[in-house]
């Protein structure tokens, strides 16, 4: 009797360690993923800025374009001459995930 209370506790002690893995490495992929649509957005902002890629589109539209297509949302773009400073935002489970970027030519240049 005493060996199937010990396994029912170290199985709830699993099942829980388990979820809350799940939950801390869910949190870390929104992470990442916010951390790469920062990265594409602030690019593609700077390349439109530069004339690189062009676009009819304002850098920050750009910006916010390529940041939804990559699951997050643009909060913040700001463009001075061709360097581009954006921040996105991602959410899960009801936390938020900010990542900001910046993306232009090497500074002194």
């Amino acid at each position: 009797m005493a060996g199937t209370a010990l396994a029912a506790g170290l199985l709830t002690v699993a099942a829980a360690l388990s979820l809350g893995l799940a939950a801390v490495g869910g949190a870390a992929v929104t992470a990442q993923r916010a951390a790469g649509a920062a990265d594409a957005a602030a690019l593609a902002a700077a390349d439109a800025a530069s004339g690189a890629v062009p676009s009819a589109d304002d850098p920050c539209e750009l910006a916010a374009r390529v940041a939804g297509a990559s699951g997050a949302a643009l909060t913040g773009c700001v463009v001075n001459g061709f360097v581009a400073t954006v921040e996105v935002q991602a959410a899960y489970a009801g936390l938020a995930a900010v990542s900001r970027a910046r993306a232009g030519p090497p500074e002194g240049h």
